[in-house]
């Protein structure tokens, strides 16, 4: 009897193992999209200061905010160092997002985003001292903390953008398949 429905359950699956490496990144970009693009999005339009180039004061209150608190909430005493990070993590929030949702070079994307999730729960941790119920715990039958079970979810889907690139459906494949087109030796 195991036999059989081993056998039944190797012949319904087949086609999903064949149509899994297409599938599973096409659906974890469209949900990127759909949950978390305009997330990140909004995040980074809260950064945005007067130019494209400069930082709003919420900007380091998010990302460094005790040491604005330690300048009085005077950004320009900070320094360069942080007005860069500033500037990088405010760009990355736009660029990274946009990259993954068009599958152009979202690998790298998904990469860099995972680090940016990283960095913006270390920060929400450290800077802001999320504790207790909103950082929550693995284990604990309680799946909605704001960052140990929400920002893992995250990391799972890009994740599988990270391990099986954008999928069919993408700006990869599309340059994948324009290379392969050009005669050997040719430089675009």
């Amino acid at each position: 009897m195991i036999q059989v429905l081993v056998t039944l359950s190797d012949r319904l699956t087949q086609g999903l193992d064949r149509l899994a490496p297409e599938i599973l990144p096409l659906l974890a970009r469209l949900v990127f999209a759909g949950v978390l693009f305009g997330y990140f999005w909004s995040s980074a339009l809260t950064k945005l200061g007067p130019g494209l180039l400069t930082p709003s004061v919420g900007a380091y209150a998010q990302i460094f905010p005790r040491a604005l608190e330690a300048a009085g909430y005077d950004a320009s005493q900070l320094g360069l160092w942080p007005r860069l990070v500033v500037l990088a993590g405010t760009w990355a929030e736009f660029v990274l997002p946009l990259m993954i949702v068009a599958g152009l070079l979202a690998r790298l994307a998904a990469l860099g985003m995972i680090g940016f999730v990283v960095v913006q729960s270390l920060t929400d941790v450290v800077g802001h001292g999320v504790t207790g119920a909103a950082l929550g715990g693995w284990f604990d039958r309680v799946p909605d903390a704001l960052i140990v079970d929400q920002r893992a979810l995250w990391t799972m889907l890009l994740l599988v953008i990270v391990m099986l690139g954008a999928g069919g459906l993408s700006a990869d494949r599309w340059l994948q398949s324009v290379r392969r087109k050009q005669p050997r030796g040719q430089k675009t």
